[in-house]
């Protein structure tokens, strides 16, 4: 894959932390870097869509009553209080 180079920025303690953590891993600060914006990307492009299609759903008038929904996380969380209860 082609690569580019482009300069940032960042506070002195960030920096600090990066060289701590490329070193303890034996890898470079660059690798270090690729692999959180890759990570950073991704969860953002994911939530974005999510937000998309939620956008959308509502949109569609697919939507869910505030009481039903606070019904169902009360039962989720009743069933789960007993069977940790039990255990």
């Amino acid at each position: 894959m082609a690569t580019e180079a482009f300069t940032i920025r960042a506070e002195s303690d960030i920096v600090q932390q990066l060289d701590y953590l490329a070193g303890s891993l034996d890898r470079s600060r660059n690798y270090l870097v690729n692999q959180a914006l890759k990570e950073y990307l991704s969860a953002h492009a994911w939530q974005l869509e999510k937000i998309i299609q939620g956008i959308a759903a509502a949109e569609r008038g697919e939507l869910i009553d505030h009481d039903d929904v606070m019904r169902e996380m009360e039962a989720l969380i009743t069933s789960k209080t007993e069977t940790d209860s039990k255990q």
